[in-house]
């Protein structure tokens, strides 16, 4: 019976994704708010509409277990470029996926653009913990 196999698999893989889905702010006002709250930092995930690579980056990278256990320590959010009221609160980004790890008070702590792999993207999580020791 390999199709009950891969049923259990994939009931499993739901669930799992579940179990470790991050709980990611409301909107960007709320993100900054609760990290003064919290004393945390942010991670805002700036996406795009019809952006391949922000998707692959959050099934592949994001989701990751181990990436989402270091994102535990951040509060973390989700923003459209097409947002406008979210980006004037930003930065500037150059485009899409951009990562911006920042403090309460909205200073960069790190910038990342573009597709990164987990192992590249927990090394910027890394730098981060780092400078804002």
């Amino acid at each position: 019976s390999r199709m009950n196999m891969r049923n259990i698999v994939l009931a499993f893989l739901l669930l799992s994704s579940t179990l470790f889905s991050m709980e990611w702010a409301k909107d960007v006002k709320t993100a900054f708010s609760l990290a003064k709250k919290e004393h945390k930092n942010v991670m805002v995930f700036v996406e795009g509409e019809n952006c391949s690579w922000c998707k692959k980056m959050k099934h592949r990278t994001l989701s990751d277990a181990e990436v989402e256990k270091r994102l535990e320590k951040f509060v973390v959010v989700k923003v459209m470029r097409e947002d406008t009221s979210a980006m004037a609160i930003l930065p500037q980004i150059q485009g899409v996926p951009t990562i911006f790890f920042m403090k309460a008070n909205k200073d960069v702590l790190e910038e990342v653009v573009g597709y990164f792999n987990v192992e590249d993207f927990i090394s910027y999580i890394n730098d981060v913990e780092k400078k804002s020791k």
